[in-house]
């Protein structure tokens, strides 16, 4: 399976986005706007990262990441903090998952904070400007989706050294240096 493509992140967005507004319409005119808001992101952050998980080719860990995503949740949820520490908690569980399944360098798990970061300010600045919870979860994962431009792992450039060899190379080159020199040696005689 292949990384995630940024038109399939947009139509993660309109997907999320629509949700996150038609469940949220509802339940509001019954309950209190913040536990709405709390059930909407819990929600949708669930729902994303199933997705992030069904879209990784890796496949050690996916209950424990569920499982442990669950017992967060529910722990931010009876504590209650105020709603930005609320969203920044779900939206550092996102950037975690990212980073175990997407990225293999600290680098590339930074930059995709720097994301997180970046997304969740487009969504705080349209939901002030608009007042649309829709357009706000739109803008959120709209830049989400920005994710799959990360490359998975940076490395530094090499001053002047030649790249490092996988060790299997480095092997088979002296392998094949080794019957070379035998084969010389057995030619002499």
């Amino acid at each position: 399976m292949k990384r995630p493509s940024f038109f399939e992140g947009v139509v993660v967005a309109l997907v999320a986005s629509v949700f996150g507004a038609a469940v949220f319409t509802v339940p509001v005119m019954l309950f209190a706007a913040g536990s709405v808001h709390r059930l909407v992101i819990a929600g949708i952050g669930f729902a994303y990262i199933l997705y992030l998980l069904a879209r990784s080719q890796e496949r050690v860990g996916r209950v424990t990441v569920v499982a442990v995503w669950l017992m967060l949740s529910a722990a931010t949820w009876w504590l209650a903090p105020p709603l930005p520490a609320y969203v920044v908690a779900h939206v550092g569980m996102v950037w975690l998952v990212r980073s175990l399944y997407f990225h293999t360098s600290a680098l590339s798990a930074l930059a995709d904070l720097g994301l997180n970061g970046l997304a969740l300010v487009a969504a705080v600045w349209a939901g002030v400007q608009t007042h649309s919870l829709w357009l706000g979860i739109w803008c959120f994962f709209l830049v989400q989706a920005l994710f799959v431009a990360i490359p998975s792992h940076w490395r530094r450039p090499t001053r002047g050294r030649p790249p490092a060899v996988d060790f299997a190379d480095r092997f088979e080159a002296a392998h094949q240096a080794a019957e070379s020199a035998l084969r010389k040696f057995s030619s002499i005689r």
